[in-house]
Order: structure tokens, then sequence, then C-alpha cells
């Protein structure tokens, strides 16, 4: 498998030349365009890794899976979606035009950026300290690393220069969708954006979506199944922005990206996978890293259409 794994990684190494990093939050825009890695996490214990796996990198909008589990598990899921809609969005994720000229005006899902501060805002706790902790607390578990930390450069440059969150925020204020001190729910979901992972990380989450919610390792159930399909659900439908449906059909398994360079995937039963390559596609998805996952659901026939 890890021969598979590197003849992939070699394959698309050049192809990351074609993209650019993020810089609209400046820290990111330190990052190496060449970097790529993939992990594969399976049922039966195996992690196989090729490339850069091992270097850290921030979750940003794979995050939005996790607070997304938190957050029907606090309120239960008619809560959760009386706030933020099921569907798919053509738009950008960061996108602000749609909660203008829809009525209700609740973000269309939780994988745009709207519907992931609604999300956050959900999280339960007595200050936006023990929601981010509870928040970081569920994401070591499922990843089974303790060591998972924010990173404080990122998470400070995105909390200076996120305007677009912030009026999108106030706004879904002022319309009654979000309740609460709005700079205390944004500073959750810039954290949450700011936790350093690496592809092994990301892809012990994915195995844990992948087996329903139970941890592999241990047994132990920690989300409902019903969550867990939401989850992929939602992964299929919104989880590589508005190149989702193109996703679907080409690579055909359920996957988040975030602009950070990760891709999480998990694929029902059978493994949880990641990718990363800072280098992104005009929609915010890692070039290399989407390559990547294309030729692996090739070859080992991963599509669950």
């Amino acid at each position: 498998m890890e021969k598979k794994l590197n003849k992939i990684i070699e394959n698309n190494k050049d192809l990351t030349l074609e993209g650019e990093v993020a810089t609209y939050i400046p820290e990111l825009g330190k990052a190496n365009v060449k970097d790529l890695g993939i992990c594969i996490a399976d049922m039966e214990g195996n992690i196989y890794k090729a490339g850069d796996y091992n270097k850290k990198f921030t979750i940003q909008s794979i995050s939005k899976t996790i607070s997304l589990m938190m957050a029907l598990m606090d309120n239960g899921k008619e809560i959760v979606f009386d706030k933020v809609g099921m569907e798919p969005t053509g738009d950008a994720f960061n996108s602000i035009i749609k909660l203008e000229t829809i009525m209700p005006s609740r973000p269309l899902n939780p994988m745009i950026n709207a519907g992931a501060i609604v999300v956050s805002s959900l999280i339960k706790g007595k200050d936006k300290e023990e929601k981010f902790n509870r928040l970081l607390s569920f994401m070591k578990k499922i990843s089974e690393n303790d060591n998972l930390e924010i990173d404080n450069e990122v998470y400070l440059s995105e909390k200076k220069t996120g305007h677009r969150n912030r009026a999108m925020a106030y706004f879904m204020k002022d319309v009654g969708i979000i309740e609460g001190d709005i700079e205390d729910i944004l500073d959750v979901y810039f954290k949450q954006c700011s936790i350093k992972v690496d592809c092994v990380d990301l892809a012990k989450m994915g195995l844990f979506l992948a087996n329903q919610g139970i941890l592999p390792s241990t047994g132990q159930k920690l989300v409902s199944e019903d969550i867990s399909r939401i989850v992929k659900t939602f992964m299929v439908t919104c989880g590589m922005y508005n190149g989702s449906g193109e996703f679907a059909i080409k690579v055909g398994i359920p996957a988040k990206s975030g602009v950070g360079g990760g891709i999480m995937a998990s694929i029902p039963h059978r493994m949880g996978i990641a990718t990363f390559g800072p280098s992104l596609d005009d929609k915010g998805n890692s070039i290399g890293g989407y390559k990547a996952l294309y030729e692996l659901s090739k070859e080992l026939n991963l599509s669950i259409f």
C-alpha cells in the first residue's frame, strides 16, 4: 500500500505548482507550495503514509465536521437545522450574498463559513473557553492525539483579518439566527480553524466517521450512527466547497477540505484518508490532494456510488 501511495505522491508533485497557497489569512501564505502528503488509516489498525504526511498544518474548514457533531450532540437535529439548512450552494465558501437574498436568512448548510459560525454558536459551555476546550478535547479523542493545540500565529492572523466572517456573524445576529456575544462566538470559530494537525490525525478522524462514530482502537461509541451519517452526507454534498458535485462524480467519497491544504475523507466501514497540499485551486481545494484522492479512488475502487 505504501508503494502505491508513494507512486501517487510522485505522480502529483509537479501539479502543486499550478495552484497557490491561501493568502487572505496572511499566516497561511507562508506554506510551502510544493508540500504533498497522504495517509490511510484502516479498520484493521494499519497506518499507511507517504510524502509530507507528518507536516503540521491548520485544520481550517475540516473542523466544521467536528463542530457539527458537537452541536448535534448538544442540541439535537431539530434545533441545529432550524438555524442552518441542509442544501448545497453554488457560491464560494465565504459568500455572503444568499444570507440577504433568501428567506429565512439562514445559511444554506453547515460547511460554508456562515453555517459553521452558527454551528459554533450552538456548542454548549459557560464561556468561550469552555466551549473551545470541549471541542478541542473531542478532537483529541477522535484523532487519538492528546497533543493537538492551536497555532497561535494563525489564530491571531484569522482574528485580525476575518472581516467577512465578522460581517456575516453580525448580520445573522441582526436577523435572529445567532444568539450570544458575536466576538466570543467568532473567537471559538477562529480557534477551531487554527488547530494544528497532520495527515495521520485527519486520517484517524476520517476513520472514526467511517466506523459510524466508534473509535476502532477501543470500541468506544462517542457519536450516534445517525450523527455520523449526517456529517458524512454533508461531506458528500458540500464538503469540497462549490466543487463538491464534480468531486462526487470524479472521486465519489465523502470528503472535507480546508484552505490550510488538508482534505479528510471517510470511506464507510473501510478507512479514513487524509491528504495535505497547501497549493489550492480556485475553489480553495488542494490541487495535489484532490488528484491523489482521485487516483486512489480509482485504484482501490473506493467510490460509494
